[in-house]
């Protein structure tokens, strides 16, 4: 039976490239650097929770469509505030209907990111 989330597998045309996005644009941890020259990487915050695997779309082939990853912040302005400084394009974090604040923005690939304040 199934016993737990393992990773979501995202493909891109520059892995080098979108993990770095996500390690030095988000700070995501670098928990593998892949097989040799970023074919694949993973990234997240230990071995044992889920993570974000990022494959070459040349090499593996590509994932259809675009997910939404979504993340916890303990500031949605600080959060802002940082990513802005780094160059990120974006919204400034909303007010949502259901009650909290989201903050969104795309990859360079185009996947979505919502970041969600943990309040």
């Amino acid at each position: 039976m199934i016993k737990k989330l393992q990773c979501i597998n995202i493909s891109t045309l520059d892995t080098k490239g979108l993990v770095m996005f996500y390690h030095e644009t988000l700070g995501l941890p670098i928990v593998f650097e892949g097989y040799g020259n970023y074919d694949g990487a993973t990234l997240g915050f230990g071995k044992d929770v889920t993570t974000i695997c990022i494959w070459d779309e040349a090499k593996w082939g590509a994932y259809e469509g675009h997910p939404t990853f979504v993340f916890m912040s303990d500031g949605l302005d600080e959060t802002y505030a940082e990513l802005v400084a780094k160059g990120v394009s974006l919204a400034k974090p909303e007010l949502m209907s259901w009650g909290g604040r989201e903050l969104r923005l795309d990859d360079p690939d185009g996947n979505h990111i919502m970041i969600l304040e943990d309040v």
